[in-house]
């Protein structure tokens, strides 16, 4: 295999490596299809779906990789046609035409490798839970954590995804101090998955007589939802707490015990579901939102894990990093992560929000680039 001059400038690591991630994907695909055909596992439908996909990845790599090779080898050929010395001018126009096509071709080709090179995030299509809650700022809090919640309800419905509501818990002056709800459809998690950390926001509050600017807090935390195989929780692990429903400033607004509280022993996370009217149906949104944590902190002690590994790798995105400044005064919102500004934040804040996640997306892209090319 030749590594000549013919290896696009654009390839970000060094040809050795890049060419020898192309070879272990050829050999992975070859492990891949010997497990697919073993029976044994065939009978484990979970880990032969699995199999399958990663397979149908691969073998999009090897297909690519072998185009490339024979780009890469038509352009040698050509290349040395023209340095053969013949002096006819039609010929050399035409070898320089289908030089400059098979480059072109080479480059979007090395383009796609290295896109399908990068593993897929596997929660991208699932639902989701997100929660939203005041920070600091008291009711100007509240009533931003009621702004966003407003801005990713506008934006699901845009995008053609279903809300749930799980537990409310409004502001006693209007906001919420707390909302956990569900996003359902195809899509959701990769749509969502940027908005987790602290979001901050700048304006004069509706209360403020000397027109001051005050700053407020909310965090937003985003969870794929996962089934009940993918976390185990043994109910000998579980208190549950039975309570009536309760709105603004604490009064009750039902006389029946149908809200649940659910709090997971070893680990110390509590849950409250309290929009249902129906017991059961709270006490099943409840586990939902339970496993969804759980997995959320086996993810974290899996990032942790890598960290000590790796040199850089991407941002989780713990709701303790500030993402995203709402500056109301100066109509601005501004994503700290990728350094953007958008000068219309009133569309933003009605839904609007395909800018930011697309920039986000790209950013991502590269950093699991560059992390996965170390």
């Amino acid at each position: 295999m030749s590594q000549s001059s013919d290896i696009p400038p654009e390839i970000k690591e060094s040809p050795d490596k890049f060419f020898a991630r192309l070879e272990a994907a050829r050999e992975e695909l070859k492990n891949l299809e010997s497990l697919l055909a073993d029976p044994e596992t065939a009978r484990n439908p979970r880990r032969f779906g699995q199999l399958g996909r990663d397979y149908s990845r691969l073998d999009k790599v090897v297909s690519l990789y072998d185009r490339y090779l024979v780009i890469q080898s038509e352009l040698g050929d050509n290349q040395r046609m023209l340095d053969s010395g013949e002096e006819d001018p039609e010929f050399q126009e035409l070898i320089h035409a289908e030089i400059e096509k098979l480059s072109g071709e080479l480059e979007d080709v090395q383009h796609n490798l290295e896109e399908a090179l990068i593993p897929p995030d596997e929660r991208d299509e699932s639902d989701i839970i997100i929660e939203i809650r005041a920070g600091t700022g008291g009711e100007e809090a509240a009533l931003f954590a009621l702004d966003l919640f407003r801005m990713y309800s506008k934006y699901a419905e845009n995008k053609g995804l279903k809300i749930e509501s799980l537990n409310t818990n409004p502001a006693a002056h209007g906001g919420l101090k707390e909302i956990v709800f569900g996003i359902v459809g195809d899509g959701a998690y990769r749509a969502f998955k940027h908005e987790s950390g602290v979001h901050r926001v700048q304006r004069v509050p509706e209360t403020e007589s000397q027109g001051r600017i005050h700053t407020s807090a909310a965090t937003v935390a985003v969870l794929p939802e996962v089934e009940e195989v993918d976390v185990k929780i043994d109910p000998n692990d579980l208190r549950i707490d039975r309570f009536c429903s309760s709105g603004p400033g604490g009064q009750s607004v039902n006389t029946t015990y149908s809200a649940i509280r659910i709090t997971h022993i070893p680990s110390g996370i509590v849950v409250s579901c309290q929009d249902e009217k129906s017991q059961h149906k709270n006490k099943a949104s409840a586990l939902k939102v339970l496993r969804a944590r759980l997995y959320q902190m086996m993810q974290a002690e899996q990032d942790a894990e890598l960290s000590r590994q790796r040199k850089e790798q991407i941002k989780s995105g713990d709701r303790s990093d500030k993402i995203r400044t709402y500056n109301f005064p100066q109509n601005r919102v501004t994503d700290h992560r990728i350094g953007l500004s958008l000068h219309r934040l009133e569309s933003v804040m009605d839904g609007d929000l395909d800018e930011l996640v697309d920039k986000l997306h790209e950013w991502d892209r590269e950093q699991r680039l560059n992390s996965d090319s170390e």
